[in-house]
């Protein structure tokens, strides 16, 4: 039956309707209506952040852990326009979230009036809908639209709404707009034209990534029929790693040299549910490639076999077609190198008496973590050490800005995650520069009793954008950060502070941390010049450091190098 309601209360409660927990944002003035709806409908709540850009990362976060849709919302000028970075995060990752972007009154719109922007313009290159509600007879068809756009595009919807809309009255009737299920299978003779491809030569080598999601038997079924080393992409780790005898690592710029080696010595790559962006990383061979979106084949590398259709269901279909392979030669000789790889690796994550390795710290907390822990990496060094020392079992979760790549990620989607999952062990692994570029989280986790563990990679410095720098032969400048113990600002804000500077001290306090109950930071000073050792070094690379190594002595800064090189020798021998 249609009810008469504000547009506010109409929107709020076919979120409600549709399975919608929270909304994550901050108050303002053209949000009122929004705010005041949400406070009388019982099982919505209000997530209050210190910084829109935080509630849209929360947002992304959760649905990426529920794949459900979430939302966020931002007043009108600033508020919505500090949305925007999350924005882009959940977009590019392909997860379902509604934007809210209140709007000056509507009467003052294109007159220049405070705050006035033109949200719709704004946001449109991040989102798969944007549209201005401009009347309220528009609002509820425009909120079906805008919801069935997030979850059936999996990305994000933005409505535009002005205050005095949002209060204006409306007779519709609430409907839940919930995911509908679909199996996508590519046509008979494209399968054919794969399958002959495949059968047509022994070297077989599968790139895996995040379309790999629920398609863990039929990865391993084909691989065994294929005799295929499975590489994987840092987004596919969680889904492609654990309890699999045929994976060789991963590659790509956060890669280690077997994942790499496998790809390149392949005579045709089959890729599974992967955008690896990084063309450089691609062998010359027969490609054949697998996605549910069919825009996203071809563009990294040339395709000789398109196949669109979801991973698991193409698997299935392709299956009957092939015949089993039995040289196991280019299988063997690519796990025998991640062997020796995965060593190399194990023997880095070591204690050592004069400094922390961020190899060894990340161990120590995979060790320690949960079965079912969910870890969130800063874009930066972070996400490579959670990359190689991160064990996923097939009930851990690794969420982070993989493809938009901003800093800040960590603490903020923790937030997410915490709010979706509040008896789940959520652990934000944070640089110094990414906590410190939206610490004022820290009091959103203490504000909502979430108890999320945070760990911060202490290296005074932006890590990797100066090992960056000495890979292009420049001199680093611009890169130190002069940090606080950050241990005693989380004192501050009202959690759990830990703060260790020695090896040997590091185990009984990463247990300490993680066991404490409540909202938790670990600032652990780490090795500055730990190298992260790309899968294989350019010839420009090595001029690269090479030219740094100069550089660097002729600036007057040679003792650097003397730290470089203590810190890396075991890396090197």
């Amino acid at each position: 039956m249609p009810t008469r309601s504000t547009v506010a209360r109409h929107i709020i409660d076919t979120l409600h309707a549709s399975d919608v927990d929270r909304v994550y944002g901050l108050p303002g003035d053209s949000l009122n209506a929004v705010t005041d709806a949400i406070r009388d409908v019982d099982g919505v709540e209000w997530t209050v952040t210190r910084h829109e850009e935080a509630a849209a990362f929360a947002a992304s976060a959760e649905a990426a852990l529920t794949g459900k849709l979430t939302v966020c919302a931002g007043s009108c000028g600033p508020g919505n326009l500090h949305l925007i970075n999350g924005l882009f995060d959940a977009q590019r990752s392909g997860v379902p979230v509604l934007a809210l972007a209140s709007h000056i009154p509507s009467h003052e719109i294109g007159t220049g009036y405070f705050q006035e922007t033109h949200p719709q313009e704004l946001f449109r290159e991040c989102s798969v809908y944007v549209e201005h509600v401009s009347t309220a007879a528009q609002a509820p068809r425009l909120l079906r639209i805008a919801m069935r756009a997030a979850i059936e595009k999996r990305g994000v919807a933005v409505l535009v709404l002005p205050g005095d809309v949002a209060l204006e009255e409306v007779t519709a009737e609430v409907a839940a707009i919930r995911p509908t299920t679909s199996h996508v299978v590519p046509a008979k003779e494209d399968l054919a034209r794969a399958a002959e491809a495949l059968d047509g030569c022994e070297d077989v080598t599968i790139l895996a990534g995040a379309g790999c999601a629920g398609a863990h038997d039929e990865l391993l079924e084909i691989a065994e029929r294929l005799k295929a080393p499975i590489v994987h992409a840092m987004r596919g780790k969680e889904w492609v790693e654990y309890d699999n005898p045929y994976d060789v690592g991963m590659t790509g710029l956060l890669g280690f040299s077997s994942g790499y080696r496998a790809m390149m010595s392949a005579e045709t790559l089959l890729v599974l549910g992967s955008d690896l962006p990084y063309e450089q990383f691609y062998p010359e061979a027969t490609v054949i490639q697998v996605d549910i979106r069919g825009e996203r084949i071809g563009r990294r590398t040339p395709v000789e076999v398109p196949l669109v259709g979801g991973v698991a269901e193409t698997i299935r279909a392709l299956l009957p077609l092939l015949r089993t392979h039995s040289d196991r030669k280019h299988l063997d000789d690519a796990v025998k190198h991640y062997t020796k790889t995965r060593r190399t690796l194990d023997d880095l994550a070591t204690p050592s008496k004069r400094t922390i390795h961020p190899q060894y710290l990340t161990r120590l907390i995979d060790e320690a973590a949960s079965e079912d822990a969910v870890f969130l990496p800063d874009v930066g060094s972070p996400v490579i050490w959670a990359a190689r020392y991160l064990t996923m079992n097939g009930r851990r979760r690794i969420i982070g800005s993989f493809t938009h790549g901003s800093m800040a990620n960590a603490l903020s989607q923790a937030i997410g995650a915490q709010s979706a999952a509040p008896g789940r062990q959520i652990i934000a692994l944070a640089g110094d520069g990414g906590l410190s570029m939206l610490m004022g989280e820290l009091l959103t986790l203490v504000q909502h009793d979430l108890p999320v563990k945070v760990v911060v990679f202490n290296n005074s410095s932006y890590n990797f954008v100066e090992v960056e720098m000495k890979a292009d032969g420049f001199v680093n400048y611009g890169t130190d950060l002069t940090n606080p113990d950050f241990s005693k600002v989380a004192e501050a804000c009202g959690l759990a502070g830990f703060r260790v500077n020695k090896s040997k001290d590091l185990p009984k306090a990463v247990k300490q941390f993680l066991n404490h109950d409540g909202p938790a930071l670990l600032d652990v000073v780490t090795e500055r010049q730990e190298l992260t050792i790309p899968p294989t070094i350019s010839a420009a690379q090595a001029k690269g450091f090479t030219l740094y190594s100069l550089r660097t002595v002729l600036s007057g800064r040679g003792d650097e190098l003397i730290d470089l090189a203590k810190a890396n020798l075991r890396q090197l021998f």
